[in-house]
């Protein structure tokens, strides 16, 4: 499909006939494959990732990785473990835009979230003291969203479902908010076809107009010194540097430079400013990436709003008793760093350093997911939700633990019957080389696969 003959005329006008021609003709080359491995599932060893044909690191992002060739992901054990997440490598730059700010332990807001690609990212930086909200508008997006957050399985990422007017309202509470706007998505063409059929001139406009009411929500959320990123994957200059010069002309001498960011020339990014902001331009003919556009600045320490986010009016997380406390903490590695509560009938664990901020999130947001969903009691024992199995503080010596082979792993991920003799008696925890996978439950001769539904391999090769 050729490219849209408006999109060729407007990057000429932008870009000028030598690089404008450049871009288009790489738009029709073949894109780079990347992954970028999960630190706590994953040590530097990646050799065990060995159904990826690894080639080089991502120069930008210290766990990014390009591949030879495409796998297929849907087969790979560890892809649904969690041990990796398939992520475009112009996308891994948030990493290298965060490296002058104090990561552990910081307060994100990762405002247009799904699928969770720089989510995910988010989660590994800011460690166990850290706390990552990350919302979007869609609900089918969120669950998409709620479904690889829980993979990742640090525990320390709240999702939420809402428009961006609803953060605007949290002035000053997150140290970092990014905000990866929804644009006409001029950057996928080569990756992905249907970018082309969607686009126009009256998207662009549409795109622009969007982003500028997202920015004005970021920047309350923000605290005074925080850092915001703004990001897109699009070319033209009307949703990238026209969004940034737009916002300036509201927020003023409110956006002052953050520490300047130093890129190596072998990269091909094409590094400028736009006021405060430091921008960042990945082109597919000068960077080995797809199109992305990036920008970093601060918000002054001398706006003086006070860290405020509106009081909570319902109470969604209720205290576990004693006897309840006491099962749950055997099948979490470090109990004591862990709160306890539930939702509903469904037991949670939270981080306990960011307790008390969940909580407050929870009762006032509406929280597609949480925490680690640990699962519902009958009679006094834990019947493990299969989200606990991808929890990274898992203590695997809570229930017997099953390793399948390469065949009876596709038939638990397919939610297909697996052979009940390698399996104890009672619940299992099932592993594909090394990695847990799920839950599954043995009862005599047969086994009940407790993989989720939602999750399940349909493909039949």
């Amino acid at each position: 499909m050729s490219l849209p003959e408006k999109f060729v005329e407007r990057t000429l006008c932008e870009w000028g006939e030598v690089e404008g021609r450049a871009l288009c003709v790489a738009l029709d080359s073949d894109s780079p494959i990347a992954v970028r491995i999960n630190p706590d599932k994953t040590t530097t060893d990646i050799t065990s990732l060995s159904q990826l044909s690894i080639d080089q690191r991502v120069s930008w992002c210290n766990t990014g990785y390009y591949l030879t060739e495409r796998p297929a992901f849907t087969f790979d054990s560890d892809f649904h473990a969690g041990a990796y997440y398939v992520q475009e490598p112009s996308s891994q730059f948030v990493e290298y835009l965060l490296q002058h700010v104090e990561m552990r332990g910081a307060r994100i807001l990762d405002m247009c979230a799904a699928p969770g690609g720089k989510t995910t990212l988010y989660a590994s930086l800011v460690g166990a003291k850290g706390l990552v909200v990350a919302n979007e508008i869609d609900r089918r997006r969120a669950q998409v969203l709620a479904d690889n957050v829980r993979k990742w399985g640090t525990g320390n990422v709240v999702v939420t479902l809402g428009d961006s007017s609803s953060w605007g309202e949290s002035t000053g509470w997150f140290d970092v908010v990014a905000v990866d706007a929804p644009c006409s998505g001029e950057g996928m063409f080569r990756k992905d076809p249907q970018a082309r059929t969607e686009w126009s001139e009256g998207n662009v406009k549409l795109c622009a107009t969007r982003q500028d009411t997202i920015l004005r929500d970021a920047w309350q959320a923000l605290r005074a010194g925080g850092t915001l990123i703004y990001s897109t994957c699009t070319f033209n200059r009307t949703e990238d540097e026209g969004s940034l010069e737009r916002m300036l002309e509201w927020a003023g001498d409110a956006v002052v430079e953050a520490q300047n960011i130093v890129t190596d020339p072998a990269w091909g990014i094409v590094c400028g400013r736009v006021g405060a902001f430091q921008t960042f331009r990945f082109f597919p003919h000068r960077t080995c990436g797809e199109g992305f556009f990036a920008a970093v600045a601060r918000k002054s320490f001398d706006t003086g709003e006070p860290e405020r986010i509106p009081k909570s009016r319902n109470t969604t997380i209720s205290a576990v008793n004693k006897s309840i406390e006491t099962e749950l903490r055997r099948w979490i590695t470090e109990p004591d760093q862990f709160t306890f509560g539930l939702v509903g009938d469904t037991c949670y664990g939270w981080p306990t350093e960011q307790f008390e901020k969940v909580r407050l999130l929870s009762e006032k947001k509406t929280v597609i997911y949480s925490g680690v969903a640990m699962g519902q009691l009958f009679k006094g024992v834990l019947k493990p939700d299969p989200a606990l199995a991808f929890a990274v503080g898992l203590h695997r010596e809570a229930l017997p633990v099953t390793e399948l082979s390469s065949e009876q792993t596709l038939r638990f991920l397919r939610r297909q019957d697996i052979d009940a003799s390698q399996l104890a008696e009672g619940m299992n925890l099932i592993i594909a080389r090394g990695r847990a996978l799920g839950f599954a439950k043995r009862i005599g001769n047969r086994v009940n696969n407790l993989y989720p539904n939602s999750l399940r391999i349909l493909k039949n090769d």
